[in-house]
């Protein structure tokens, strides 16, 4: 079963979505699809649909059916300028798009709201009439939808429309009745204490007033008032249960949710999003919820603040670490030299001390792999040494081994192999005191120059080991994969073609005896030896 059958099945049985199949190219469905503004499709219809179009793009029908409203943000800036229009603690689906994003909102039942364009420059809406484009669909393109971290489905729920949001939609129904209405009896979005929500809006009721320090019997009579005037009316023996939970509530309250999210973020590091929290504190009602966001909000604030928001989700923070360890330069023993060695005599060309990351950038298939071989084979017995694997099953690296006059006990006693590792957690997995050979790095997304961050990353985990990492690069480039980014926390960075290396970045030049001569040609000899030629180095 295809990932988008399962997800548009997922989507249809879980969530209760219309679902319709559409074309990559052009953005229009596959079928006609009226009929399923006013009915769900079946799971026979949907795996029909997407066995005859595996590549099908999976849209929800919007509107009253699927019971969501979609605000469609065409680029970055719309976005951020309509974030500014949502409160901090609203947590909602939210997708990122080829050009923009989705924010899903549950739909306004009864308000009969319909598609919309330019509500604020470059923002749209999909609501009856309308559909949307979900994930982990892909456009001709190539381009993916991708639900944000952290506000997808499973991880958060559609939320309410906010009311500043609901009024200003109001103005744009897709009905002249709903826009008459509107301008005779004035807003009207929010009905509260009507069939389907007396309960929350009681309970709200009660939970402000005791909150507020009112005293019970007054509780009592405010609620019965309320309740009596439901529609329709709540029953009246009810009412104490609601006085009572809104009681349990506070009671919890003392615990100090504020406290409680401080110590939680003392005790993180780097970002993390509200719903983790909320998640790791056991929070489950919308109340406590809130609770947790204004004391994360607070936390941003002040002289001295806490955090800060982090990237353009809302609810993702960063932790401020101010703390500071000096180093101790002074004493630093600068005869504490490693003795790595590396093919062709490389490292007579430099010094390695501890947390020394060398980078090699090469044209695919041209000898990247081997040369980390023979960078672990040269190091038996100095130092554990873990290969981090990319590329190759166990069969394929087997096979490569075998080239070299090593018996396979000597590999497997000298090196441990790594295969469950990606682009964003290696730093996490590099061995502190080891040699680390990584084969081979490659960024994930558009942000190549993101390299660096994760090189320095790995740098910082290492204590007294390095790391040897392995990049990809054009043919006839310099440097690798991210340019420039690749090679600033090098000690040293090596450029390889079949045939040619050469040095394009030396920490400790000054340990050359020729430092102006960096390139040496070489032929690599019984499938696994690389031989220096005769003309030795040269500029």
């Amino acid at each position: 079963m295809s990932i988008n059958l399962q997800t548009a099945l997922e989507y249809c049985e879980k969530y209760k979505l219309s679902i319709i199949p559409i074309r990559p190219d052009n953005k229009k469905p596959y079928i006609p699809w009226i009929e399923h503004q006013s009915r769900r499709a079946t799971s026979d219809e949907i795996r029909q649909w997407f066995d005859k179009w595996p590549n099908a793009m999976l849209a929800v029908v919007t509107g009253e059916l699927s019971e969501l409203l979609v605000i469609d943000c065409d680029n970055e800036a719309a976005y951020q300028k309509f974030q500014e229009l949502l409160p901090d603690s609203l947590l909602t689906w939210t997708a990122k798009t080829p050009r923009g994003y989705h924010i899903y909102l549950l739909y306004p039942k009864g308000q009969h709201i319909g598609n919309a364009t330019k509500i604020f420059p470059d923002v749209d809406v999909r609501a009856e009439g309308g559909y949307c484009i979900l994930p982990p669909s892909i456009n001709a393109a190539g381009k993916t939808y991708a639900w944000l971290q952290g506000f997808g489905p499973g991880e958060v729920e559609p939320a309410m429309v906010p009311v500043n949001i609901n009024k200003y939609l109001y103005i744009y129904k897709g009905n002249a009745e709903a826009k008459q209405q509107e301008a005779t009896n004035g807003y009207n979005g929010d009905k509260y204490f009507q069939q389907g929500r007396r309960d929350e809006d009681l309970f709200h009721a009660a939970n402000c007033l005791i909150k507020g320090g009112c005293a019970l019997p007054f509780v009592g009579q405010v609620l019965n008032m309320l309740a009596s005037n439901s529609n329709p009316p709540f029953p009246e023996n009810e009412i104490k249960l609601k006085i009572e939970s809104a009681l349990k509530r506070s009671e919890r309250r003392d615990r100090n949710i504020t406290a409680d999210v401080r110590e939680w973020v003392l005790a993180t590091n780097g970002y993390f999003l509200a719903t983790s929290v909320h998640k790791e504190l056991q929070l489950a009602t919308r109340s406590d919820m809130q609770n947790a966001n204004t004391a994360l909000r607070r936390l941003c604030e002040g002289a001295e603040p806490l955090l800060e928001k982090y990237g353009g989700a809302r609810g993702s923070y960063r932790r401020i670490d101010k703390s500071i360890e000096f180093m101790d330069f002074a004493n630093a023993d600068t005869e504490n030299v490693i003795d790595l060695s590396l093919p062709l005599n490389l490292h007579i060309k430099t010094k390695f001390f501890p947390k020394a990351a060398i980078v090699i950038a090469g044209v695919s298939g041209m000898g990247k792999t081997l040369f980390c071989f023979n960078a672990i084979a040269e190091n038996f017995g100095k130092y554990p040494i873990f290969y981090f694997n990319s590329e190759m099953g166990p069969e394929a690296l087997k096979m490569k081994l075998s080239y070299f006059p090593i018996p396979m006990t000597e590999w497997a006693k000298n090196m441990k192999v790594i295969d469950q590792w990606d682009f964003n957690n290696i730093a996490d997995k590099i061995q502190p005191d080891a040699f680390n050979v990584i084969d081979y790095l490659e960024p994930e997304g558009e942000k190549a120059f993101n390299i660096h961050a994760v090189i320095s990353a790995i740098i910082r985990r290492l204590n007294k080991g390095t790391a040897l990492i392995a990049i990809q690069k054009k043919p006839g480039a310099t440097m690798g994969t991210g340019g420039i980014y690749s090679i600033k926390a090098a000690t040293l960075a090596i450029s390889l073609d079949w045939g040619t290396i050469e040095i394009i970045k030396n920490r400790f030049r000054e340990a050359d005896r020729m430092p102006s001569l960096n390139k040496i040609n070489f032929e690599v000899h019984q499938g696994y030896k690389f031989v220096q030629l005769d003309d030795g180095w040269y500029k």
